[in-house]
């Protein structure tokens, strides 16, 4: 039906046990083709165990799966066509070069030396790593070691990648250069999945976030909703001297019509707006007009790092 969206990946009540242990518990999952969509959670909540399935590493005890219109029970070698995989470390061979790394895999996959070689040329241009195509792998920084990695993920055109913890360990310069190499697979009409213990990471890369916690879904959205579900824009204001903290919190009070919160140690007072301009513009003048000087003041938003803490809380708790 026109206007209907296609999913890339759909999961329906997942369960894996693990001993005595359920990694997952009934989980449910659809993945909308031709985005990035990042699965968040607290170590154990059962991230890798659906990476695992989805990719037919592991069976599932309970439930089904689809990658790419395929079960991933009874049409697995169809899924493993359709798809490609990236763990926590790369797979890349140190000895040989970078072209000969995309040569050797690309004849694995049964291409043959015309086509293998064709192949890893397209790849080393897409992932910019032509000028080093003839140094060996050893001399790599972890960015060139990782988009090498996603370049054998790519050899056969997957229609949906698995990113598993895609940029542990890697160097803010490494780490960005991967995420644009993601953007990229993406804007040529691949799906990704990914999971990350970066929380920065989903919030720049993934259009749409899962959240996991003891084997479960308990959330699912865009990031921007995700941060509005515990709250809008807050004012976020530094007094000058610790003495104006009672009169500033009065007039966040006023004008806010909310009790701020208050950090006597660091001068800092937090309280939530609806209208952001003009309530940021009320308290200025109204600080301004009692004499109150101000070192640093925002607006902004719940973070996604406050988000995760908020959904998984209870657990933690626990």
């Amino acid at each position: 039906m026109e206007g209907m969206t296609s999913f890339s990946v759909v999961a329906e009540g997942l369960r894996k046990r693990y001993g005595d242990t359920w990694a997952l518990d009934g989980l449910d999952l659809a993945v909308p083709e031709g985005m990035v969509y990042g699965l968040l959670g607290p170590n154990g909540a059962g991230k890798t165990t659906v990476v695992r399935i989805l990719t037919t590493l592991v069976r599932a005890d309970a439930g089904r799966a689809t990658v790419a219109g395929f079960d991933v029970a009874t049409q697995s070698a169809q899924v493993r066509h359709h798809i490609g995989l990236t763990g926590q470390q790369p797979t890349v061979d140190e000895i040989l070069t970078g072209r000969e790394n995309l040569e050797m895999w690309a004849r694995l996959h049964h291409l043959g030396a015309a086509a293998a070689r064709r192949r890893a040329g397209e790849l080393l241009d897409r992932f910019g790593l032509t000028e080093a195509a003839g140094k060996r792998v050893r001399h790599y920084s972890g960015g060139m070691r990782r988009r090498l990695d996603l370049a054998i993920a790519f050899i056969l055109a997957p229609r949906v990648l698995f990113l598993d913890e895609p940029t542990t360990g890697l160097d803010p310069r490494s780490r960005t250069e991967v995420w644009q190499s993601v953007r990229t697979l993406v804007a040529d009409g691949g799906t990704v999945v990914m999971t990350t213990q970066y929380l920065s990471e989903a919030d720049h890369l993934a259009h749409r976030i899962a959240v996991i916690d003891a084997g479960r879904v308990v959330a699912d959205d865009t990031p921007e909703r995700l941060k509005s579900q515990i709250g809008g824009d807050q004012i976020d204001l530094v007094v000058h001297e610790a003495g104006d903290l009672t009169e500033a919190a009065g007039v966040l009070l006023r004008v806010t019509g909310a009790e701020p919160a208050v950090d006597a140690d660091t001068r800092r007072l937090i309280a939530p707006v609806r209208d952001r301009i003009a309530a940021l513009t009320e308290v200025m003048r109204e600080l301004s007009r009692l004499d109150i000087a101000v070192e640093d003041v925002a607006l902004r938003r719940p973070t996604l790092d406050e988000v995760f803490l908020n959904l998984t809380k209870e657990r933690t708790a626990a």
